[in-house]
């Protein structure tokens, strides 16, 4: 009812590319499995523990997407966030939230793509944080790997994946962008060496 949050959330759902109905909040039902996006002035009319408020929406549109999946996956996948990059000239980046993909990008700059990590990793709640970053570039992989470490001031899980079986499904895709997008998706399927990665403010 309040048309500032209500022109945030479209905003961002238009952005995001997600489909939504505007109800008013006595058309919400106590049996409705759908995610409400409310104000929590209003939280009080809505007989469903299924809401969003209006503050959450003020994050990164990957933040936004995670949080939206955490609420309608909660209790039916697990509670993790799989990072995985395929080093090079240009950057691919997929993330995994709760097993579900909330972000596929490009990146040209080490700095700028830290930055958007360090990000998802501290707006995003979850038991188990891993990077994985593909082998085909080792010297841009450890750049990455470092600096991350230096940016963000918490443990997580680091693997360096193989990245051949990756390069090879994704052959056929040339246009720009697109194979780095879709090997950083696979790079998040693939087991490799792990490391559990302190932040440098505890081990010195």
């Amino acid at each position: 009812m309040y048309g500032r949050s209500y022109f945030k959330f479209v905003n961002t759902l238009k952005n995001l590319k997600l489909d939504y109905d505007s109800v008013l909040p006595e058309e919400v039902t106590i049996s409705d499995k759908r995610l409400i996006l409310t104000t929590v002035r209003e939280s009080s009319k809505i007989p469903t523990g299924l809401v969003l408020f209006d503050d959450e929406f003020d994050y990164d549109p990957a933040i936004v997407r995670g949080k939206i999946v955490k609420k309608l996956e909660s209790g039916i996948h697990r509670s993790s966030l799989v990072i995985g990059i395929d080093p090079g000239n240009r950057i691919g980046l997929s993330v995994f939230y709760y097993e579900k993909e909330i972000e596929s990008s490009i990146y040209t700059s080490v700095d700028d793509l830290i930055l958007h990590i360090v990000k998802i990793l501290v707006g995003l709640n979850a038991e188990r944080k891993v990077v994985k970053v593909g082998n085909g570039n080792m010297e841009i992989a450890r750049q990455i790997a470092t600096s991350l470490n230096l940016h963000f001031c918490s443990h997580f899980e680091l693997e360096f994946v193989d990245e051949r079986s990756t390069s090879l499904r994704v052959k056929n895709y040339n246009k720009r962008g697109i194979r780095d997008k879709i090997s950083a998706r696979y790079i998040t399927q693939r087991e490799g060496y792990r490391h559990l990665v302190l932040p440098l403010s505890r081990i010195g």
